[in-house]
């Protein structure tokens, strides 16, 4: 039986629904994305057998279809932070990531990916976007379609080397690179040489080409937000959407997040910047080139963990995770790029625990869908809709 803690709208607003996915026991690591048509997809990890089995579910009204398995196995790295994903290419097709663990110390893993012509019924065999064969961490992935495949930006520590996560040789990187529809490898390019070591990325197709967004690192040791825009003429220079001056000596583990419709794009993220945590957010008008003013979302007791989504009148809701102790709470509210804020409404009570993950949000229609991991005996997947906050 599902053990509810909370669940409650804004005021005023009926209450949010639970829409639970058919995930088993023993699920976590929940991701939502959203289809170029607007269809809703959630993807989770669960136990099989020995080892682990990434599965998926698309929303049809208001329920989740049968589920799918794009791929499982041993031999899988799984962590709190790194999760996997699916995502809808249109015309049938779909896309997905994972993460496989390799000889050579315990962050040492490969990203693997496959294609699907069929709805998910058939994949292609798993085949890396990097080619470099390096014992090091390649995660933090971001999948988007491209004209040609399944595109794939992710942090790369090929020039990390070391024994262990912190023990570098170099610099951690981004690259952007992915598959053909046919599964093969397509060429990889570096777009930052030098990022946060595990700071989730970000990529959303704005009015100029693909936006991505992750978390930067200078020499001394500052991790603000950067944004990347590949137009028509190429990759801009990446540059800061927010100068925050966090100046940290080690990855808050709390990457950024990006979503664009009908000619807006919208970054959130977490700092601690001063000491003090805030969620932020930020507009742009032209496709990412540039960002307006940071607007403030929340302040003070929050652990980050954001997620963002752009609604059709230009405003945008970012959600994050409010904490009380090892208590905690999925908290999300509506903002517009003039500035004004509506006010926060509470989801669903859930953990601070690291196994508790990153909440996810997606826009159906005019209805959030949200989905968290529920930490306990036994771990489980949960998912709700609720309103759109005014």
């Amino acid at each position: 039986m599902a053990a509810w803690l909370a669940l409650a709208g804004c005021a005023g607003e009926p209450p949010a629904t639970p829409l639970d996915p058919p995930a088993a026991d023993g699920a976590s690591l929940p991701r939502l994305t959203t289809g170029p048509t607007g269809d809703v997809w959630l993807s989770w990890v669960e136990p099989d057998g020995a080892g682990h089995a990434l599965r998926y579910a698309r929303l049809e009204g208001a329920a989740w279809s049968a589920p799918g398995t794009v791929a499982s196995g041993g031999g899988w790295f799984v962590n709190w932070a790194d999760f996997p994903s699916v995502v809808a290419l249109g015309g049938g097709r779909l896309g997905a990531h994972w993460l496989v663990k390799r000889e050579g110390g315990p962050y040492a893993y490969d990203v693997a990916m496959a294609v699907s012509h069929d709805g998910g019924t058939t994949w292609t065999a798993p085949a890396s976007p990097h080619g470099d064969g390096t014992a090091t961490e390649h995660g933090f992935v971001s999948l988007f379609g491209r004209a040609d495949g399944l595109g794939a930006v992710w942090l790369d520590g090929r020039h990390t080397g070391g024994e262990g996560h912190g023990d570098h040789g170099g610099a951690m990187t981004l690259r952007v690179g992915g598959l053909d529809f046919g599964g093969r490898r397509l060429p990889e390019s570096e777009l930052d040489g030098m990022t946060c070591d595990c700071c989730q990325t970000g990529a959303t197709h704005g009015s100029e080409g693909l936006v991505v967004v992750y978390r930067g690192r200078t020499a001394d040791e500052i991790r603000d937000v950067y944004a990347a825009v590949r137009t028509a003429t190429g990759w801009s220079d990446p540059r800061p959407v927010a100068e925050d001056g966090w100046q940290m000596a080690a990855c808050p583990v709390n990457g950024p997040v990006v979503d664009a419709a009908n000619g807006v794009v919208a970054a959130a993220w977490f700092t601690a910047a001063g000491g003090a945590p805030r969620v932020l957010a930020a507009f742009s008008i032209d496709g990412g080139l540039e960002f307006g003013a940071p607007i403030e979302l929340a302040a003070g007791d929050n652990a980050g963990r954001v997620d963002v989504t752009v609604v059709g009148d230009g405003s945008a809701v970012v959600s994050w995770l409010g904490t009380s102790g090892e208590a905690a709470e999925i908290r999300y509210r509506r903002a517009w790029p003039d500035g004004r804020t509506g006010e926060p409404a509470a989801l669903a009570s859930t953990s601070a625990a690291r196994s508790a993950g990153f909440p996810q949000m997606a826009l159906a229609g005019n209805r959030l869908v949200f989905a968290w991991t529920q930490t306990g005996e036994p771990m489980r997947v949960r998912a709700a809709v609720a309103p759109l906050p005014h």
